[in-house]
Protein backbone atom coordinates (compact mmCIF):
# COMPACT_ATOMS: atom_id res chain seq x y z
CA UNK A 1 0.00 0.00 0.00
CA UNK A 2 2.97 2.10 1.07
CA UNK A 3 4.40 1.83 -2.16
CA UNK A 4 1.12 2.83 -4.26
CA UNK A 5 0.90 5.72 -2.45
CA UNK A 6 4.46 7.25 -3.24
CA UNK A 7 2.98 6.35 -6.80
CA UNK A 8 0.39 8.43 -7.04
CA UNK A 9 2.39 11.06 -5.31
CA UNK A 10 4.97 11.57 -7.85
CA UNK A 11 2.34 11.81 -10.48
CA UNK A 12 0.61 14.67 -8.55
CA UNK A 13 3.75 16.14 -8.16
CA UNK A 14 5.20 15.95 -11.89
CA UNK A 15 1.87 17.33 -13.40
CA UNK A 16 1.91 20.34 -11.10
CA UNK A 17 1.86 23.74 -12.60
CA UNK A 18 4.55 26.03 -11.98
CA UNK A 19 3.98 29.28 -9.74
CA UNK A 20 4.80 31.49 -12.35
CA UNK A 21 3.11 29.39 -15.06
CA UNK A 22 0.93 31.92 -15.88
CA UNK A 23 0.04 35.73 -15.40
CA UNK A 24 -2.64 37.21 -13.21
CA UNK A 25 -6.01 37.16 -15.04
CA UNK A 26 -8.46 40.17 -14.03
CA UNK A 27 -12.00 41.58 -15.66
CA UNK A 28 -14.66 38.94 -17.06
CA UNK A 29 -11.63 36.17 -17.68
CA UNK A 30 -11.09 36.07 -13.65
CA UNK A 31 -14.15 33.88 -13.46
CA UNK A 32 -13.69 30.35 -14.19
CA UNK A 33 -14.73 27.05 -13.84
CA UNK A 34 -13.02 24.18 -12.01
CA UNK A 35 -11.51 23.18 -16.00
CA UNK A 36 -9.08 26.30 -15.55
CA UNK A 37 -8.26 26.25 -11.88
CA UNK A 38 -4.47 25.43 -11.78
CA UNK A 39 -1.84 25.44 -9.54
CA UNK A 40 0.00 28.87 -9.57
CA UNK A 41 -2.76 30.34 -12.04
CA UNK A 42 -3.62 34.47 -10.34
CA UNK A 43 -7.39 36.04 -10.55
CA UNK A 44 -7.66 39.52 -9.39
CA UNK A 45 -11.76 40.11 -9.51
CA UNK A 46 -12.63 43.80 -8.73
CA UNK A 47 -16.20 45.68 -8.07
CA UNK A 48 -15.50 46.88 -11.33
CA UNK A 49 -15.73 43.47 -12.52
CA UNK A 50 -19.11 42.88 -11.34
CA UNK A 51 -21.90 41.84 -13.67
CA UNK A 52 -25.23 43.25 -12.95
CA UNK A 53 -27.90 40.60 -11.20
CA UNK A 54 -29.42 37.87 -13.21
CA UNK A 55 -31.72 36.14 -10.86
CA UNK A 56 -32.65 33.93 -13.95
CA UNK A 57 -29.32 32.69 -14.67
CA UNK A 58 -29.79 30.94 -10.39
CA UNK A 59 -29.47 27.48 -10.35
CA UNK A 60 -29.12 24.10 -8.42
CA UNK A 61 -26.15 22.60 -9.63
CA UNK A 62 -24.28 20.97 -6.25
CA UNK A 63 -22.34 18.05 -6.49
CA UNK A 64 -23.41 14.55 -5.89
CA UNK A 65 -20.23 13.18 -4.29
CA UNK A 66 -18.23 10.06 -5.86
CA UNK A 67 -15.95 7.72 -4.20
CA UNK A 68 -12.07 8.70 -5.32
CA UNK A 69 -10.98 7.62 -8.12
CA UNK A 70 -7.98 5.40 -8.28
CA UNK A 71 -5.32 7.54 -10.33
CA UNK A 72 -7.25 10.86 -8.85
CA UNK A 73 -4.73 12.71 -5.82
CA UNK A 74 -4.72 16.72 -5.17
CA UNK A 75 -2.41 18.58 -7.51
CA UNK A 76 -0.33 21.24 -5.57
CA UNK A 77 2.53 23.68 -7.57
CA UNK A 78 5.50 22.47 -8.66
CA UNK A 79 8.28 21.40 -5.68
CA UNK A 80 5.38 20.67 -3.89
CA UNK A 81 4.53 17.01 -2.62
CA UNK A 82 0.55 15.91 -0.93
CA UNK A 83 0.05 12.47 1.10
CA UNK A 84 -2.85 11.50 2.57
CA UNK A 85 -2.15 11.97 6.02
CA UNK A 86 -5.44 10.63 7.71
CA UNK A 87 -8.58 9.27 6.83
CA UNK A 88 -9.58 8.55 2.88
CA UNK A 89 -10.97 5.33 4.33
CA UNK A 90 -13.11 3.15 1.61
CA UNK A 91 -16.43 3.78 2.19
CA UNK A 92 -20.02 4.56 0.11
CA UNK A 93 -19.76 8.52 0.00
CA UNK A 94 -23.23 10.49 1.07
CA UNK A 95 -25.06 11.18 -1.77
CA UNK A 96 -26.07 14.51 -1.25
CA UNK A 97 -25.70 17.86 -2.62
CA UNK A 98 -23.75 21.14 -1.29
CA UNK A 99 -24.92 21.55 2.41
CA UNK A 100 -27.45 18.38 3.04
CA UNK A 101 -25.93 17.93 6.32
CA UNK A 102 -28.68 15.69 7.29
CA UNK A 103 -27.71 13.13 5.05
CA UNK A 104 -25.32 10.76 7.13
CA UNK A 105 -22.87 8.58 5.69
CA UNK A 106 -22.26 5.21 7.16
CA UNK A 107 -20.14 5.61 10.35
CA UNK A 108 -16.86 3.75 9.79
CA UNK A 109 -13.11 4.48 9.31
CA UNK A 110 -11.20 7.64 10.69
CA UNK A 111 -13.94 10.79 10.09
CA UNK A 112 -17.38 10.64 9.62
CA UNK A 113 -17.05 14.50 8.43
CA UNK A 114 -13.85 16.47 8.85
CA UNK A 115 -14.09 20.47 8.94
CA UNK A 116 -11.87 22.57 10.94
CA UNK A 117 -8.47 22.09 11.46
CA UNK A 118 -6.29 23.73 14.06
CA UNK A 119 -2.90 23.79 15.38
CA UNK A 120 -1.86 23.08 19.09
CA UNK A 121 1.01 24.82 20.73
CA UNK A 122 2.79 21.55 20.97
CA UNK A 123 2.28 20.16 17.05
CA UNK A 124 -0.53 18.58 17.77
CA UNK A 125 -3.37 18.48 15.01
CA UNK A 126 -7.45 18.93 16.32
CA UNK A 127 -9.87 18.23 13.45
CA UNK A 128 -13.38 18.90 14.20
CA UNK A 129 -15.36 15.82 12.96
CA UNK A 130 -18.61 18.03 12.85
CA UNK A 131 -21.25 15.18 12.12
CA UNK A 132 -19.78 13.03 14.37
CA UNK A 133 -20.00 15.45 17.05
CA UNK A 134 -16.60 14.53 17.90
CA UNK A 135 -12.77 16.30 18.37
CA UNK A 136 -9.74 13.97 17.19
CA UNK A 137 -6.23 14.76 17.94
CA UNK A 138 -3.84 13.96 14.98
CA UNK A 139 0.11 13.75 15.91
CA UNK A 140 3.19 13.36 14.62
CA UNK A 141 4.17 12.49 10.82
CA UNK A 142 5.25 8.43 9.42
CA UNK A 143 7.73 7.68 6.77
CA UNK A 144 4.87 7.19 4.64
CA UNK A 145 3.85 11.06 5.66
CA UNK A 146 0.35 9.86 7.97
CA UNK A 147 -0.76 10.12 11.61
CA UNK A 148 1.32 8.49 13.62
CA UNK A 149 -1.45 8.77 16.66
CA UNK A 150 -5.29 9.38 16.22
CA UNK A 151 -7.37 9.91 18.96
CA UNK A 152 -10.47 10.90 20.33
CA UNK A 153 -10.23 13.43 22.28
CA UNK A 154 -13.92 14.25 22.90
CA UNK A 155 -17.57 13.22 21.73
CA UNK A 156 -21.26 14.18 22.29
CA UNK A 157 -20.83 17.96 21.05
CA UNK A 158 -23.53 19.66 18.82
CA UNK A 159 -21.68 20.11 15.46
CA UNK A 160 -18.59 21.18 16.70
CA UNK A 161 -16.55 23.60 14.34
CA UNK A 162 -14.65 26.21 15.59
CA UNK A 163 -11.20 25.61 17.99
CA UNK A 164 -8.90 27.88 19.59
CA UNK A 165 -6.29 27.62 22.34
CA UNK A 166 -6.41 30.15 25.38
CA UNK A 167 -4.10 32.01 26.29
CA UNK A 168 -1.42 31.95 23.20
CA UNK A 169 1.79 31.21 23.96
CA UNK A 170 2.90 27.56 24.83
CA UNK A 171 1.03 26.74 27.70
CA UNK A 172 -2.53 27.15 27.10
CA UNK A 173 -5.19 25.92 30.01
CA UNK A 174 -8.16 25.99 28.09
CA UNK A 175 -9.43 25.06 24.25
CA UNK A 176 -12.85 26.65 23.55
CA UNK A 177 -15.10 24.87 20.71
CA UNK A 178 -17.65 26.72 18.72
CA UNK A 179 -20.85 24.27 18.84
CA UNK A 180 -23.63 25.35 16.56
CA UNK A 181 -25.69 27.34 20.01
CA UNK A 182 -23.03 27.45 22.62
CA UNK A 183 -19.04 27.97 23.09
CA UNK A 184 -17.62 25.60 25.23
CA UNK A 185 -14.06 25.19 26.52
CA UNK A 186 -11.84 22.25 27.70
CA UNK A 187 -9.45 22.20 30.90
CA UNK A 188 -6.47 21.69 28.52
CA UNK A 189 -2.46 21.01 28.72
CA UNK A 190 0.07 20.47 26.09
CA UNK A 191 0.10 16.83 25.51
CA UNK A 192 -3.32 15.63 26.37
CA UNK A 193 -4.83 13.25 23.65
CA UNK A 194 -8.18 13.00 25.69
CA UNK A 195 -10.25 15.54 27.67
CA UNK A 196 -9.45 14.92 31.23
CA UNK A 197 -12.81 16.45 32.47
CA UNK A 198 -16.56 18.01 31.25
CA UNK A 199 -16.90 20.54 29.21
CA UNK A 200 -17.83 24.09 30.71
CA UNK A 201 -20.57 26.15 28.59
CA UNK A 202 -19.59 29.53 28.48
CA UNK A 203 -21.66 30.74 26.01
CA UNK A 204 -25.14 29.60 26.31
CA UNK A 205 -27.18 31.08 23.80
CA UNK A 206 -25.34 31.84 20.17
CA UNK A 207 -27.99 32.23 17.33
CA UNK A 208 -28.30 28.10 16.11
CA UNK A 209 -29.78 26.03 12.88
CA UNK A 210 -31.71 28.04 10.28
CA UNK A 211 -33.87 27.04 7.30
CA UNK A 212 -31.33 27.41 4.48
CA UNK A 213 -30.59 25.07 2.25
CA UNK A 214 -29.05 21.53 4.16
CA UNK A 215 -30.08 23.15 7.50
CA UNK A 216 -28.46 26.36 7.76
CA UNK A 217 -24.80 28.27 9.15
CA UNK A 218 -24.30 26.58 11.93
CA UNK A 219 -20.41 26.77 11.63
CA UNK A 220 -19.22 29.11 14.81
CA UNK A 221 -15.47 29.66 14.31
CA UNK A 222 -13.86 31.11 17.78
CA UNK A 223 -10.55 32.99 18.50
CA UNK A 224 -8.94 35.52 20.53
CA UNK A 225 -8.34 38.95 19.76
CA UNK A 226 -4.64 39.43 19.64
CA UNK A 227 -3.83 40.87 22.88
CA UNK A 228 -6.19 37.77 24.46
CA UNK A 229 -8.88 40.65 26.04
CA UNK A 230 -11.61 39.05 24.36
CA UNK A 231 -13.31 36.10 21.98
CA UNK A 232 -14.59 36.67 18.91
CA UNK A 233 -17.34 34.14 17.64
CA UNK A 234 -18.41 34.37 14.19
CA UNK A 235 -22.49 33.49 13.30
CA UNK A 236 -23.86 33.32 10.13
CA UNK A 237 -27.34 34.39 8.81
CA UNK A 238 -30.28 32.70 9.42
CA UNK A 239 -31.10 33.40 5.30
CA UNK A 240 -30.13 34.03 2.05
CA UNK A 241 -31.07 37.66 2.19
CA UNK A 242 -33.66 38.34 4.90
CA UNK A 243 -34.51 41.48 5.92
CA UNK A 244 -33.57 41.48 9.96
CA UNK A 245 -35.51 44.63 9.79
CA UNK A 246 -38.77 42.22 9.18
CA UNK A 247 -37.33 38.62 10.54
CA UNK A 248 -36.30 38.38 14.05
CA UNK A 249 -34.74 35.49 13.87
CA UNK A 250 -31.40 37.30 12.29
CA UNK A 251 -30.83 39.10 15.67
CA UNK A 252 -27.35 38.75 16.27
CA UNK A 253 -26.51 36.61 12.50
CA UNK A 254 -24.90 37.84 9.60
CA UNK A 255 -22.24 38.97 12.71
CA UNK A 256 -19.11 38.19 14.50
CA UNK A 257 -19.72 38.84 18.51
CA UNK A 258 -17.23 39.72 20.71
CA UNK A 259 -17.06 38.02 24.55
CA UNK A 260 -14.67 38.06 27.21
CA UNK A 261 -13.00 34.93 27.64
CA UNK A 262 -15.41 34.02 30.44
CA UNK A 263 -18.11 34.45 28.32
CA UNK A 264 -19.75 37.83 28.99
CA UNK A 265 -20.93 39.82 25.89
CA UNK A 266 -19.25 42.15 24.82
CA UNK A 267 -20.46 43.77 21.66
CA UNK A 268 -21.35 43.30 18.35
CA UNK A 269 -17.78 43.00 16.81
CA UNK A 270 -18.43 43.48 13.14
CA UNK A 271 -21.72 43.00 11.12
CA UNK A 272 -23.02 42.42 7.46
CA UNK A 273 -21.06 39.34 7.14
CA UNK A 274 -22.99 37.05 5.44
CA UNK A 275 -21.65 34.04 6.79
CA UNK A 276 -17.92 34.59 8.15
CA UNK A 277 -17.17 30.75 8.54
CA UNK A 278 -13.45 31.04 9.15
CA UNK A 279 -11.52 33.32 11.37
CA UNK A 280 -7.81 34.19 11.63
CA UNK A 281 -5.54 36.85 13.12
CA UNK A 282 -3.15 38.39 10.88
CA UNK A 283 0.15 37.67 12.95
CA UNK A 284 1.78 40.83 11.18
CA UNK A 285 -1.13 43.36 12.17
CA UNK A 286 -3.31 41.30 14.81
CA UNK A 287 -6.02 42.57 12.59
CA UNK A 288 -9.33 39.60 13.08
CA UNK A 289 -9.75 38.23 9.09
CA UNK A 290 -12.55 36.24 7.92
CA UNK A 291 -13.02 34.04 5.45
CA UNK A 292 -16.94 34.31 3.93
CA UNK A 293 -19.85 32.44 2.31
CA UNK A 294 -22.02 35.95 0.19
CA UNK A 295 -25.50 35.78 -1.26
CA UNK A 296 -27.38 33.61 -3.66
CA UNK A 297 -29.63 33.87 -6.31
CA UNK A 298 -28.44 36.51 -8.20
CA UNK A 299 -26.76 35.10 -11.27
CA UNK A 300 -23.65 32.88 -11.93
CA UNK A 301 -21.24 36.10 -11.25
CA UNK A 302 -22.98 37.55 -8.69
CA UNK A 303 -22.05 38.15 -5.34
CA UNK A 304 -18.70 37.05 -4.87
CA UNK A 305 -17.08 35.59 -2.05
CA UNK A 306 -14.18 36.88 -0.04
CA UNK A 307 -11.32 36.94 2.00
CA UNK A 308 -10.82 40.14 4.06
CA UNK A 309 -9.41 41.97 7.47
CA UNK A 310 -12.20 43.24 9.55
CA UNK A 311 -12.84 46.05 11.31
CA UNK A 312 -14.05 46.68 14.77
CA UNK A 313 -17.64 48.54 13.95
CA UNK A 314 -17.43 47.67 10.46
CA UNK A 315 -20.17 46.58 8.72
CA UNK A 316 -20.16 44.70 5.19
CA UNK A 317 -23.47 44.88 3.94
CA UNK A 318 -25.32 42.15 4.24
CA UNK A 319 -28.48 41.43 3.53
CA UNK A 320 -29.10 45.39 1.67
CA UNK A 321 -25.67 46.04 -0.02
CA UNK A 322 -23.08 43.73 -1.43
CA UNK A 323 -19.32 44.87 -2.59
CA UNK A 324 -19.63 47.98 -1.31
CA UNK A 325 -22.79 50.16 -2.47
CA UNK A 326 -24.30 47.53 -4.60
CA UNK A 327 -27.78 47.32 -3.44
CA UNK A 328 -29.31 43.84 -3.62
CA UNK A 329 -32.20 44.65 -5.82
CA UNK A 330 -34.71 42.02 -3.77
CA UNK A 331 -34.22 44.95 -0.96
CA UNK A 332 -34.28 48.13 -3.15
CA UNK A 333 -34.70 50.93 -1.58
CA UNK A 334 -34.02 50.17 1.95
CA UNK A 335 -31.75 51.69 4.90
CA UNK A 336 -30.18 54.12 1.83
CA UNK A 337 -28.37 55.62 5.04
CA UNK A 338 -26.08 53.33 4.83
CA UNK A 339 -24.99 52.46 1.53
CA UNK A 340 -21.92 54.87 2.14
CA UNK A 341 -20.78 52.76 5.16
CA UNK A 342 -20.49 49.16 3.11
CA UNK A 343 -16.78 48.45 3.52
CA UNK A 344 -15.51 46.84 0.27
CA UNK A 345 -13.46 42.99 1.35
CA UNK A 346 -10.07 43.48 0.79
CA UNK A 347 -9.94 39.72 -1.94
CA UNK A 348 -13.08 38.96 -3.85
CA UNK A 349 -12.94 35.44 -4.91
CA UNK A 350 -15.15 33.58 -7.55
CA UNK A 351 -18.60 33.63 -6.98
CA UNK A 352 -20.41 30.75 -4.69
CA UNK A 353 -17.31 28.84 -4.07
CA UNK A 354 -17.88 28.27 -0.25
CA UNK A 355 -14.95 29.85 1.00
CA UNK A 356 -14.56 27.94 4.04
CA UNK A 357 -11.36 28.15 7.21
CA UNK A 358 -8.60 30.21 6.45
CA UNK A 359 -5.01 29.99 8.01
CA UNK A 360 -2.26 32.82 7.91
CA UNK A 361 1.53 30.64 7.12
CA UNK A 362 4.02 31.49 10.06
CA UNK A 363 8.01 31.95 9.06
CA UNK A 364 9.07 28.61 9.91
CA UNK A 365 12.82 26.99 9.82
CA UNK A 366 11.87 23.93 7.61
CA UNK A 367 8.68 24.92 5.06
CA UNK A 368 7.28 26.58 2.29
CA UNK A 369 9.89 28.83 0.12
CA UNK A 370 10.47 32.48 2.03
CA UNK A 371 7.53 33.69 -0.67
CA UNK A 372 4.86 32.12 1.40
CA UNK A 373 5.74 33.55 4.83
CA UNK A 374 2.63 35.93 5.68
CA UNK A 375 0.28 34.56 3.19
CA UNK A 376 -3.11 33.43 4.09
CA UNK A 377 -4.87 30.29 2.81
CA UNK A 378 -8.05 29.33 2.43
CA UNK A 379 -10.27 26.12 1.46
CA UNK A 380 -12.69 26.56 -1.40
CA UNK A 381 -15.98 23.87 -0.62
CA UNK A 382 -17.28 24.53 -4.26
CA UNK A 383 -20.44 26.02 -5.71
CA UNK A 384 -23.84 24.84 -6.34
CA UNK A 385 -25.68 28.00 -6.98
CA UNK A 386 -23.42 28.29 -10.42
CA UNK A 387 -23.96 26.63 -13.64
CA UNK A 388 -20.25 26.42 -14.61
CA UNK A 389 -19.01 24.43 -10.97
CA UNK A 390 -15.55 26.03 -9.04
CA UNK A 391 -14.15 25.96 -5.99
CA UNK A 392 -13.07 22.57 -4.80
CA UNK A 393 -9.78 23.69 -3.93
CA UNK A 394 -7.37 25.92 -1.70
CA UNK A 395 -6.39 28.85 -2.32
CA UNK A 396 -3.58 31.21 -1.62
CA UNK A 397 -4.00 35.13 -1.11
CA UNK A 398 -0.32 36.86 -1.28
CA UNK A 399 0.50 39.64 1.36
CA UNK A 400 2.43 42.64 1.47
CA UNK A 401 4.03 43.38 4.90
CA UNK A 402 0.42 42.39 6.17
CA UNK A 403 -1.30 43.83 3.70
CA UNK A 404 -3.66 41.73 0.79
CA UNK A 405 -2.37 42.95 -2.69
CA UNK A 406 -6.08 42.23 -3.90
CA UNK A 407 -5.45 38.85 -6.14
CA UNK A 408 -5.59 34.73 -5.39
CA UNK A 409 -3.99 32.10 -6.45
CA UNK A 410 -5.37 28.28 -7.30
CA UNK A 411 -2.93 26.08 -4.97
CA UNK A 412 -4.37 22.96 -4.17
CA UNK A 413 -6.44 21.64 -7.01
CA UNK A 414 -7.46 17.97 -8.67
CA UNK A 415 -11.24 17.44 -6.49
CA UNK A 416 -13.41 17.41 -9.50
CA UNK A 417 -12.98 14.62 -12.07
CA UNK A 418 -12.74 15.85 -16.17
CA UNK A 419 -16.34 14.73 -16.56
CA UNK A 420 -17.42 17.15 -13.63
CA UNK A 421 -17.74 14.74 -10.66
CA UNK A 422 -16.70 15.97 -7.34
CA UNK A 423 -14.79 13.53 -5.07
CA UNK A 424 -13.08 16.07 -2.37
CA UNK A 425 -14.50 19.40 -0.98
CA UNK A 426 -11.31 21.29 0.68
CA UNK A 427 -12.76 22.74 4.32
CA UNK A 428 -10.01 23.47 6.76
CA UNK A 429 -6.83 24.68 6.71
CA UNK A 430 -3.62 24.58 9.04
CA UNK A 431 0.03 25.19 9.03
CA UNK A 432 1.75 22.55 11.07
CA UNK A 433 4.66 23.00 13.17
CA UNK A 434 6.56 20.99 10.11
CA UNK A 435 5.71 23.54 8.04
CA UNK A 436 3.65 21.62 5.90
CA UNK A 437 -0.04 22.33 5.10
CA UNK A 438 -2.97 20.36 6.48
CA UNK A 439 -6.28 20.50 4.41
CA UNK A 440 -9.04 18.85 5.52
CA UNK A 441 -11.41 17.44 3.01
CA UNK A 442 -15.37 16.08 4.11
CA UNK A 443 -16.13 14.58 0.83
CA UNK A 444 -13.24 11.80 1.01
CA UNK A 445 -13.22 12.30 4.82
CA UNK A 446 -9.59 12.69 4.41
CA UNK A 447 -6.91 14.64 6.16
CA UNK A 448 -3.98 15.99 3.37
CA UNK A 449 -0.65 17.36 3.87
CA UNK A 450 1.01 19.29 1.69
CA UNK A 451 4.68 19.39 1.98
CA UNK A 452 7.81 21.31 -0.26
CA UNK A 453 10.28 19.13 -1.11
CA UNK A 454 11.53 21.00 -4.49
CA UNK A 455 12.30 17.48 -5.98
Amino acid sequence: MKASIYAIVTIAVSVAVPLTAEQTITGQAAFAGYTQQKPGVRRKITVADLPEPKPSESVDNGPVLVNRPKDAWPIAPAGFKVQLYAGGDAATPMQRSENKEETHRPVSGTFVMPRILRAAPNGDLFVADSQAGSILVLRGVSAAGKAVIISTYATGLDHPFGIAFYPSGAQPRWMYIGNATTVMRFAYKPGDLKATGAPQTIVPDIPGYAQLRGGGHWTRDVVFTADGKHMLVSVGSGSNVDDPDTHPNEFHRADVLEYTPEGKFVEVYASGIRNCVGEAINPTTGELWCSTNERDGLGNNLVPDYVTSVKEGGFYGWPWYYMGGHQDPRLKGTHPELKSKVITPDVLVQPHMASLEMTFYPAVKSGFPAQYNGDAFAAEHGSWNRALRGGYEVIRIPMKNGKAIGEYEDFLTGFVCADGQVWGRPVGVAAGQDGALYVSDDGSRSVWRVSYSNQ
